[in-house]
């Protein structure tokens, strides 16, 4: 068989004699023997590649991708976030976008003239059947519906995070993309860093010996929560749907509170500081300690109560609270002792380590092992153990753990063009978005226990915390 190099060869030393070309003699005699002869070359030429594929990168250069390798890619919620998962994938050819605010979203229109215009996502995907994956970067209560209707025709989607609005659509997801068997990725994008897999490496080494405690803290919320009433009515600005914003949710009367950014505060749209940063900083115990569900889960949280009429107002709080503790408790598995992990976000952190040193302050947003040996800190791009001369005589592991040489997006693009997992699967994600959203549920019911049944996917011996891991639907809008 004939291949690039014989060609290469051929061209070279039969069909092409060199000794006929110097800065003198420019011509070539196509009837002499040991010169090109056309017949001979474009006969081996038909007969090499007759059997041969080029490689599309030689024919086009080492950049070059060939239309029949792009993929076609459409995006749901493009005036935030997703006009930055969009530019990381602009490799690829952004066929279709959609959002509900077309104002927000015309600079993002205007970058790709190219790409269809839709405000409703549901005719997005029945009408345009060259689509091959979704980005989608809705407010939260919008993710399960659109990345469900987008699955179930076939579609790969990348989801922000959190993957959900509820504990149940978390959980239909993760099994419907395994049936389904598309490629899948939650916006975690620390979840491809490097400091995930150090701390995963090191503590595996044992370099703190067993972890029975881990917290967890966070500088957010850093939008409007702590509001126990509703909003009034606003003048709806132009080039808005208001009623397609709202989507599955319950109707709220158009207030700039809630869009295009404060919503993630709100019960009704967000998830609150957990639900937002959640899934990027537990993420890291989650996969370094081998978590998946909690036996257990209590909160407690801020209040701004003037009156001792507490326990009535709780019901009716529109927001999540200013600031929150949530105890998560986990189980023994693969041989590693039970954990309990504390959250805390609202600017409260857990108290600082007698092991860090003065003049060293605590992360704004961090992880704290506490191990039967010692300490690991973590945060703000620094992992170290503590004190300073722990981590100095610390012999660091080896990487065993395999790098992401791109980004979170890139990854999801060479998983489906290779068929192979994604960073942050929902097979991953599923599960690790459940046991955020549990906290959401704890803070409904604060000060209590909360035994969670990760089988029966239920709150034991409480009903109506059960009732509140999914969430009911506007007419339109299935999850099925």
């Amino acid at each position: 068989m004939l291949n690039l190099v014989t060609l290469a060869f051929m061209m070279k030393k039969e069909y092409f004699n060199v000794n006929n070309f110097n800065e003198e003699n420019t011509n070539v005699n196509i009837n002499d023997e040991k010169g090109l002869n056309r017949r001979r070359f474009m006969g081996g030429l038909a007969a090499a590649t007759a059997f041969t594929i080029v490689p599309r990168k030689v024919l086009g250069g080492p950049s070059y991708q060939a239309p029949s390798d792009t993929l076609n890619i459409a995006a749901i919620g493009i005036g935030g976030m997703g006009q930055n998962n969009i530019k990381e994938m602009e490799t690829e050819n952004i066929v279709a976008l959609c959002d509900v605010d077309w104002t927000l979203s015309a600079p993002v229109f205007e970058k790709y003239p190219n790409a269809r215009r839709y405000k409703d996502f549901r005719v997005m995907l029945e009408n345009q059947k060259d689509i091959d994956a979704v980005i989608i970067a809705t407010p939260d209560h919008t993710h399960a519906i659109a990345t469900m209707a987008a699955m179930q025709l076939g579609k790969h989607v990348y989801t922000q995070k959190p993957l959900t609005h509820t504990v149940y659509e978390a959980r239909l997801l993760a099994e419907t993309a395994a049936k389904l068997n598309v490629v899948t990725q939650m916006g975690n994008q620390g979840h491809s860093a490097e400091e995930i897999r150090l701390e995963s490496e090191w503590l595996q080494d044992g370099c703190i010996g067993a972890v029975h405690e881990v917290h967890v803290w966070t500088d957010r919320p850093v939008w409007p929560q702590g509001i126990y009433v509703r909003m009034e009515k606003m003048e709806l600005p132009s080039g808005l749907d208001w009623d397609m914003w709202i989507g599955p949710s319950r109707f709220h009367v158009y207030n700039k509170i809630y869009h295009p950014f404060n919503w993630r505060g709100w019960w009704d749209f967000g998830t609150g500081a957990l639900g937002d940063m959640g899934c990027h900083m537990i993420d890291h115990p989650f996969t370094a300690l081998k978590l998946k569900y909690p036996t257990s889960v209590s909160a407690s949280f801020a209040m701004d109560f003037k009156d001792d009429n507490v326990w009535e107002k709780l019901p009716l709080s529109e927001t999540f609270p200013r600031a929150s503790i949530v105890t998560y408790n986990f189980p023994e598995r693969d041989g590693l002792p039970p954990v309990k992990l504390v959250w805390y976000d609202g600017g409260l952190q857990p108290s600082r380590p007698a092991e860090l040193e003065p003049g060293r302050r605590m992360p704004i947003n961090g992880q704290l092992y506490v191990g039967e040996k010692g300490k690991l800190l973590s945060g703000d791009g620094m992992t170290r153990l503590i004190p300073e001369s722990f981590m100095r005589t610390y012999t660091v592991p080896a990487k065993t753990i395999p790098r992401i040489e791109t980004t979170h997006e890139q990854n999801f693009i060479e998983a489906i063009k290779h068929n192979k997992p994604s960073s942050a699967p929902f097979s991953y994600a599923g599960p690790l978005t459940e046991t955020v959203l549990l906290g959401n549920v704890a803070l409904k019911f604060p000060y209590e226990s909360l035994e969670f049944d990760p089988v029966a996917l239920e709150i034991k011996g409480k009903p109506e915390a059960t009732a509140t891991l999914k969430m009911e639907y506007r007419s339109g809008y299935t999850l099925n």
